[in-house]
């Protein structure tokens, strides 16, 4: 790979893995743009550490937290506001490693990553958030957030498997829809993330071992670096911008994305 591929498909990973725009939309574009290979399994392994990274440091102070309640959560107890959240994340987690697992085993993943589905899910899943984002009581915060809640937006997660739906999407749409408010829907769905993108690493990373090639390892740090700093600008940016800003904008870069991508399946 080339040093412009590296940094492309980091950056687009890195940007698109927060913000609420779909990054299977995206990546998806860029072969078909600029005639480039898919980039392997081991870069997308790097790119999903770097994102890893990224959240982890944007929000140091919760993942410490719910790190050192983790025994207790386990244990069942929640006593702590540690303990508290890190139950709260590995509830929400259930539904997303559930039915994916269901999707793995009957191989249905593949058939649904076609630029079809991708365009459409893009489309109509970004209309879901602006009627989520329009509707409904706005008072809740993450002092709010139960267990209740916590598998009902994990239920919104799952969907994300479906190409095009963005993950960070759906879930703040499920959150909205409870009534969360905007920057607090979106930490939960930055929060959420940690768990679902460290299955994800270790999944990809067992496959990647076995493909692995020593050669593209600076490769892949390289793109594990230019994913952290992409992430962290655009969780960065995104968190800022909800304080005065709906997700409308997102949902018409979403819509647009989505007519360009049918443009190119049906043409």
């Amino acid at each position: 790979m080339t040093l412009l591929h590296i940094f492309l498909v980091a950056v687009i990973q890195g940007i698109t893995e927060f913000l609420p725009i779909s990054s299977s939309g995206h990546l998806i574009l860029l072969p078909k743009l600029t005639g480039m290979d898919d980039q392997g399994l081991v870069i997308d392994v790097a790119v999903h550490v770097g994102t890893l990274f990224a959240v982890t440091l944007y929000f140091w102070s919760d993942v410490r937290g719910a790190v050192i309640g983790l025994p207790d959560a386990l244990a069942g107890r929640a006593d702590t506001p540690g303990a508290r959240l890190a139950q709260l994340l590995l509830v929400a987690s259930i539904p997303v490693i559930a039915f994916g697992a269901l999707l793995k085993l009957s191989g249905y993943d593949e058939s649904l990553r076609s630029i079809e589905v991708i365009g459409w899910a893009t489309i109509i899943f970004g209309l879901v958030l602006y009627w989520a984002d329009k509707i409904g009581r706005r008072k809740k915060t993450t002092e709010d957030w139960n267990i209740t809640d916590a598998m009902v937006i994990g239920v919104w997660q799952a969907i994300a498997l479906i190409p095009g739906t963005s993950r960070s999407g759906i879930t703040i749409t499920g959150a909205r829809f409870l009534g969360y408010r905007r920057q607090e829907a979106a930490r939960i769905s930055m929060l959420m993330s940690i768990p679902t993108i460290v299955a994800s690493a270790v999944l990809l990373g067992t496959q990647a071992a076995i493909e692995a090639d020593p050669s593209v390892l600076i490769s892949a740090a390289t793109a594990a670096a230019f994913a952290f700093v992409a992430a962290l600008a655009a969780l960065g940016l995104m968190m800022r911008l909800l304080q005065s800003v709906s997700f409308t904008p997102y949902v018409i870069y979403r819509l647009v994305l989505g007519v360009f991508l049918l443009g190119i399946a049906y043409s």
